[in-house]
C-alpha cells in the first residue's frame, strides 16, 4: 500500500512545484515513488527536464514521473472492461469495438484518473504516490468518489427493488440472464461482479479516510485570494473525509494572521526556487505526516447519539443538513455528503443540531 499525497490551492500558487519537490524529497530517503500528474501539457516536462508520456519514466534513482492522460488510461480501461465482460458473457458484444477510437467526454477523466491512482498503489511497486491534480473542487470530487458511488449502488439498489418495476421483471431476470451470462446459476450471478465493486469502492473509502494513506496540504501564498481559497477547500475536503494535514505557505513570510487562518494546522513558509536548485526548496518541506491533533473530518459519539462534522472556513449559514431517507445528508461547499450511520443511529431521525467552533454537532 502506498502513501497517496496530493496539494490543494489555488492555481499559481506553486503546487505542482511544491507536488515535485516533495517527490524528489521522498525518492531521495530511498522511498520508491510515483509523480502522477494531470498537467498533460509541455509545461509540466519542461520543469522536470524531461519529455514525460502516460508510461511511468525514471527521473532520479527511486522517482518515476507520468503524466496522467485521459486518452491513453480510456484505452487501456476499455481492454480491461472487454476482459471482464468475456468473463460474464456467453457472446460478448464490446470485442468489435476498440479503446483507440473512443472519445474521452466529459467527466471521464475523473474516474480514469482514479482508477489509475487505485492501479498504481495496488501494483505494490510504489512507497509514495504524489498526486499532482487540479487541487481544487475536481481533486475533492475525484477522491470523494469511492463513498459516492457506494452511495449510488446502495440507495437505486434498493429503490429498484421495491418499485413495482422491480418486483415486475425480477421472475424474468434469471430465466433472460442464464441465456445470455456465462456464470453458473447455482449462485447468485451477480454477486461475483458486484462484490468485487463493492469491495473496490469500500477499499477506496477506507483509503481516503485513513490519514496515513491519503493526506493533502494546502498551498498558499499571502495574496488575500489564495487564503480563501485555501480555507474553501479545507472545509470542503471534510465533505470526503479528507484528512488536511498542513499548511505551505508559498513563496511569502509567515504572520500571525496567517497562522491564525488555518490553526490549529501545521504552516511552512517555502522559499523562491531559481533556476535549478531544487535542493532549498526540499530542506524546507515539512515531513507531510499530520499531526495528532488535526481534527478528523467526522466523529461519532454513539453513547451521547451525536456526530461531529468539522467544517472549518465555513459558518452556519453555508451548511445544510436535510434527511429524507435512511441516512443524514450535508451540503457544504458545493459537495453533498450522506453520512452512513453506524446501526444503533441508522434510520433515527434528528433531535437537533448546532454550529459550534467550526464544528456540526448533529443529535439524535
Amino acid at each position: 500500500m502506498s502513501l497517496i499525497l496530493t496539494f490543494l490551492g489555488k492555481g499559481g500558487t506553486g503546487r505542482t512545484t511544491v507536488a515535485i519537490a516533495a517527490a524528489k524529497r521522498y525518492a531521495a530517503q530511498g522511498k520508491r515513488v510515483l509523480l502522477a500528474s494531470e498537467d498533460t501539457s509541455p509545461a509540466f516536462g519542461l520543469m522536470l527536464g524531461m519529455q514525460v508520456s502516460s508510461e511511468p519514466q525514471e527521473l532520479e534513482p527511486n522517482l518515476h514521473v507520468l503524466q496522467l492522460r485521459a486518452a491513453a488510461l480510456l484505452e487501456r480501461s476499455w481492454e480491461e472492461l472487454k476482459q471482464q465482460e468475456a468473463k460474464y458473457l456467453r457472446t460478448p458484444i464490446l470485442k468489435a469495438v476498440y479503446g483507440q477510437e473512443l472519445g474521452v467526454l466529459p467527466g471521464m477523466d475523473s474516474a480514469l484518473t482514479l482508477n489509475a491512482i487505485r492501479e498504481y498503489d495496488a501494483s505494490g511497486q510504489y512507497d509514495v504516490i504524489v498526486y499532482d491534480g487540479s487541487g481544487n473542487q475536481t481533486t475533492l470530487r475525484i477522491l470523494g468518489m469511492p463513498e459516492i458511488l457506494s452511495w449510488y449502488m446502495r440507495r437505486f439498489r434498493q429503490v429498484f427493488a421495491d418499485s413495482d418495476l422491480g418486483k415486475a421483471i425480477s421472475p424474468f431476470i434469471q430465466p433472460v440472464a442464464a441465456a445470455v451470462l456465462n456464470v453458473n446459476w447455482s449462485n447468485d450471478p451477480f454477486a461475483q461482479p458486484t462484490g468485487q465493486v463493492n469491495d473496490l469502492l469500500e477499499q477506496g473509502k477506507a483509503a481516503v479516510a485513513d490519514p496515513n494513506r491519503t493526506v493533502a496540504y494546502l498551498v498558499t501564498t499571502d495574496d488575500l485570494g489564495a487564503i480563501a481559497t485555501a480555507k474553501y477547500l479545507w472545509g470542503s475536503a471534510q465533505q470526503v473525509g479528507l484528512t488536511i494535514g498542513g499548511v505551505l505557505l508559498n513563496q511569502s513570510d509567515p504572520s500571525a494572521d496567517v497562522q491564525t487562518e488555518f490553526a490549529p494546522l501545521s504552516l511552512s513558509s517555502l522559499p523562491v526556487r531559481t533556476g535549478e536548485d531544487w535542493q532549498t526548496l526540499i530542506d524546507a518541506l515539512p515531513d507531510f505526516q499530520p499531526a495528532a491533533n488535526v481534527p478528523k473530518p467526522i466523529t461519532v459519539n454513539v453513547a451521547e447519539r451525536k456526530v461531529s462534522l468539522f467544517f472549518p472556513g465555513f459558518d452556519k449559514k453555508q451548511v445544510k443538513l436535510t434527511q429524507y431517507g435512511p441516512e443524514v445528508t450535508v451540503e457544504a461547499g458545493d459537495q453533498r455528503r450522506n453520512i452512513f450511520l453506524p446501526p444503533e443511529l441508522r434510520g433515527q431521525q434528528v433531535t437537533g443540531a448546532k454550529f459550534q467552533d467550526g464544528y456540526l454537532i448533529i443529535s439524535f
